[in-house]
């Protein structure tokens, strides 16, 4: 088990869906942004499925979500910029088309470290999380060899590091302390996932401030449990590698 890398000019998170970035990764981004990281999310799909309202329109739900993905890159210290590749929620493949994509991206911004899905989860069922860890990773190699994708026009870039989150085996982990608060804010800015995804009733009563404060507490827990394999207070945990 290895902790705390040192920080990086620049972090780019590659993600499926509004909202996983700040599941996955957004404590270690917050924290890192805190000290002078510059930080970039990179969502692959619109996120158009993400109700249980037969009545949503589906497009109106995309423009809702774009605007909770970039308030909750702000909270966590990014500048709101997010670069959305708008594939259609639940079609995500991991193909040519989108491999050239994230290459491009990762060319272009040239981070330390990259943050993405563990496409390799046992018993992963949503196909988007696993083909987003996938582009992540074939779009790592993409990137860092000059002779593929020469259209893309921009020199290859390695990044030090990848970090994939839900990962069945956890060999790095970043100490959060200083950045819960942000990472959960940074959560509760995905209004339109409070039922699907937190269990949390909408409007302002009493019933969902309380919902609120369980989601909260659970997030807390979950990271207290990760940290305390090193003897760190909270924690969000990785599967590493190096070797890019």
């Amino acid at each position: 088990m290895t902790t705390n890398l040192e920080r990086p000019s620049r972090a780019l998170a590659i993600a499926a869906h509004p909202d996983d970035v700040e599941f996955g990764c957004g404590g270690t981004l917050a924290k890192w942004s805190a000290e002078g990281t510059e930080i970039f999310h990179l969502i692959c799909t619109d996120g158009s499925k993400g109700t249980w309202k037969r009545d949503q329109d589906p497009q109106e739900l995309v423009l809702i979500r774009r605007e909770e993905q970039r308030a909750a890159a702000r909270r966590l210290g990014g500048t709101g910029e997010v670069i959305f590749l708008g594939w259609p929620d639940g079609e995500l493949e991991s193909g040519l088309r989108q491999r050239v994509q994230v290459a491009s991206w990762i060319r272009r911004i040239r981070p330390g470290v990259v943050f993405a899905h563990d496409p390799w989860k046992r018993y992963r069922l949503h196909p988007d999380h696993r083909n987003a860890g996938f582009l992540a990773t074939d779009g790592i190699v993409a990137a860092r060899d000059p002779l593929f994708f020469p259209e893309i026009n921009l020199e290859s870039h390695r990044p030090d590091h990848l970090l994939l989150w839900e990962a069945d085996e956890v060999d790095h982990l970043e100490e959060v302390s200083s950045s819960l608060e942000t990472k959960i804010a940074a959560l509760l800015e995905h209004a339109s996932q409070f039922q699907t995804t937190m269990h949390i009733s909408e409007g302002d009563g009493p019933e969902a401030i309380d919902e609120q404060e369980t989601f909260r507490r659970r997030i807390m827990e979950r990271l207290a449990e990760a940290g305390a394999a090193e003897g760190l207070s909270y924690a969000e945990g990785f599967k590493r590698i190096d070797r890019l």
